[in-house]
């Protein structure tokens, strides 16, 4: 059984194994950009975040002033 894989002996089986990894991994990330193409939830997301990371910004500076403070 030594050099043996899932398709046949040799390099031939070792290629096609990569050549079937590489469609898959192709195929996953075709369908991840085609979903999430085109939609404008993903820019009232964006918005959301960037307000929310402008609010700890703000947070973390008022809480460092308190510090100094004390």
């Amino acid at each position: 059984m030594m050099g043996s894989s899932m398709y046949g002996y040799g390099i031939w089986g070792l290629l096609l194994n990569i050549l079937l990894i590489l469609a898959i991994v192709w195929v996953t990330v075709t369908l991840l950009n085609r979903s999430g193409s085109g939609s404008s939830g993903d820019n009232e997301r964006l918005a959301r975040v960037e307000k929310d990371v402008e609010d700890i910004k703000k947070m973390v500076e008022d809480i460092k002033e308190k510090l100094d403070e004390i």
